[in-house]
């Protein structure tokens, strides 16, 4: 090699994966070096340039709380804000933004400049260097050995990527870049697994041949809700979306172009997702469906370039456009380019540690896309978390690992690393089973202590949580001590559709009524009016977590016991104490199951599918043995 470079963690790939783990790695004292293919394309939103949604908001509001950045730099990008599925329960609630792609690049570029301890080298990793099992380093395209004592791979979609579009096939990571060809054969030598998958992208159309006036409007919400817990606000220019639907005549197009789709015509073998499904795939799923909704948005505030949600393609060309032009609304429509599908490789996650450290070579984590996952938000949590502890191993001690009750990114770390995935795994509310205790108002409250003592999230941030909480305890003990006499409150109680009251009761009872909340009973209790007056700030978010926690008391302690009694078996450590091949006492599935992925604790190994509660109890009557 003509030169080399010494550092303590090194991070490969600069997506959203990629930028975490470098920040976080970083961020815990470990010298850190970015390498990307192209520092003008850091944090590349390649599909829709929007952040959060079900589920996906509720990561991103936890990566803010362990002290990330995705949530401060969407807030300075954002260019329409929504909170999702606010006629529902507070534990569903899901922020989404959409963000103008150029300035989230250029955001995430200043920040990592101004990271202590972090740099950058534009190059692609052609080969991982291993030694005596553990990674010690990487050589580039470019000749280049870097050294580290821990190697963090985020390469997305780029490992031996291939883009289709009708019976075009071109090597590529992203449209119009170079696919990474020799990166996953230097690590599947020493014995990883490795498979292929799937994803696509929508057609970008040139909003000026649109009739915007033929589509619905979308407008966005207007109130305090941002991503980031810390007081950086939306500054860009708020603007509209718009919806359109298929019709008959878009989906007889499409039909006729089946043959020469990629996905029907045996072109691509390997999984797509399920939950984001190409128009073609709609089309076949669901063929009495007469229509589909579309949704168009814009890609940034001082551009023509929008972004079909809903349309993700790889037919022919003219097969998408002429599909398009069957839409009223987009009767004219002219594109800047076709969707496309692309194939990747992704490296089996049940091989990894919850860390996610490599259980095949030493000092190798993996976090992103190569996991099996898909969405940025997916990638960004896996990313701080393979981060910190790409840190800690430098300098030793116990691993970063957040448990299923903790937060929704220990929920997608476990669920990979011990069902692993059969298909692109996105997050949902419903894969949660402690959704109630996992709200995406709470998360500062769930993890921004265990940051702050760890060192990742700054003293700045853990003196902020620490006035919030303080407020709103506040506001709960004022509530639960200040007592309300019928006389008082029936009339008001009536107009609001509500039973009156028989007894007299503390206010904290009343605000279990759907009728009631906060400000209903500041109309009532001058006092508590007082008290929410003199916040000096964040008025409405504390408000909103204070009322969260009393109207819905019953079900977060309901739901605490619940999780409380699962830690038993958290505290249960197997990991090495069974020899599970010849475990006579459990089926022959368990046996396999468990020896391949090899479990840490007996409630992990109660996730694994195919280990029944038989299988569980018999392990427990072994370790009382």
């Amino acid at each position: 090699m003509n030169y080399k470079m010494d550092y303590d963690v090194i991070v490969v790939g600069g997506g959203h994966a990629g930028c975490e783990a470098a920040c976080a790695a970083a961020g815990m004292g470990a010298r850190t070096l970015l390498v990307t293919m192209d520092m003008n394309k850091i944090a590349q939103m390649s599909c829709n340039p929007a952040v959060g949604g079900i589920a996906k908001g509720q990561i991103v509001r936890e990566i803010d709380a362990l002290g990330g950045w995705m949530g401060l730099v969407t807030d300075a990008t954002a260019i329409q804000f929504r909170m999702l599925n606010r006629s529902k329960g507070p534990a569903v609630w899901s922020p989404r933004a959409q963000c103008d792609r150029g300035k989230f690049i250029w955001k995430w570029r200043e920040t990592l400049d101004a990271i202590p301890l972090l740099d950058i080298w534009q190059d692609q990793v052609e080969q991982l260097i291993v030694e005596d099992g553990v990674a010690v380093g990487v050589t580039t395209l470019w000749g280049v050995e870097i050294r580290a004592k821990s190697i963090v791979i985020t390469a997305g979609t780029f490992l031996n990527g291939l883009l289709h579009i009708g019976h075009c096939q071109v090597p590529g990571g992203r449209i119009a870049e170079p696919a990474a060809l020799h990166l996953t054969e230097s690590i599947t030598r020493h014995g990883v697994r490795t498979a292929r998958m799937k994803t696509g992208t929508p057609v970008r159309i040139d909003r000026r041949s649109v009739h915007l006036e033929e589509m619905e409007v979308q407008d966005g919400d207007h109130d305090f809700h941002q991503f980031s817990f810390m007081p950086s606000r939306r500054t860009l220019n708020a603007l509209t979306c718009w919806i359109c639907y298929t019709n008959p005549a878009v989906h007889e197009v499409l039909r006729g172009g089946l043959a020469d789709s990629p996905l029907y015509n045996g072109q691509i073998q390997s999984i797509g997702p399920r939950y984001c499904p190409s128009i073609e795939t709609k089309l076949v799923t669901f063929p009495e469906r007469e229509q589909h909704m579309l949704f168009l948005e814009p890609e940034g505030e001082n551009t023509n370039e929008m972004y079909l949600n809903g349309f993700s393609s790889s037919m022919p060309m003219d097969v998408q456009i002429n599909a398009l032009r069957q839409i009223p609304a987009l009767r004219d429509v002219k594109v800047y380019r076709p969707g496309y599908a692309i194939e990747y490789d992704f490296f089996d996650p049940t091989q990894l540690n919850h860390s996610l450290e490599s259980k095949v070579i030493g000092g190798l984590f993996l976090a992103g896309q190569v996991n099996g996952t898909t969405g940025y938000e997916e990638a960004a949590g896996q990313g701080l978390v393979a981060g910190v502890n790409a840190a800690i191993r430098c300098g030793g001690g116990d691993p970063f690992v957040m448990r299923r009750d903790e937060s929704y990114i220990g929920v997608l770390i476990d669920d990979l690393v011990t069902k692993g995935v059969d298909e692109p795994y996105r997050m949902f509310t419903s894969r949660a089973e402690y959704r109630i205790l996992l709200r995406q108002d709470d998360a500062d409250a769930r993890l921004t202590e265990k940051a702050y003592n760890m060192g990742l999230a700054s003293r700045e941030r853990y003196d902020w949580w620490k006035e919030k909480q303080e407020a709103i305890s506040r506001i709960i003990h004022l509530c639960e001590k200040t007592p309300i006499k019928p006389r008082e409150v029936n009339d008001r109680l009536e107009k609001l559709g509500t039973t009156p009251l028989h007894y007299g009761c503390k206010a904290v009872d009343l605000i279990g009524r759907p009728q009631v909340d906060l400000n209903v009973l500041m109309e009532m209790l001058p006092e508590l009016r007082q008290t929410i007056d003199a916040l000096p700030n964040r008025r409405e978010e504390i408000c909103e977590a204070a009322e969260v926690l009393m109207k819905y008391k019953g079900y977060i302690d309901r739901e605490r016991l619940v999780a409380d009694k699962m830690h038993r078996l958290e505290d249960i450590k197997i990991k090495g104490h069974f020899d599970y091949k010849n475990m006579t006492q459990i089926s022959i599935e368990a046996r396999q199951k468990l020896e391949r992925i090899n479990p840490d604790t007996l409630a992990q190994a109660s996730r694994i599918p195919g280990v029944s509660p038989s299988d569980i109890n018999a392990m427990l009557v072994m370790i009382g043995r």
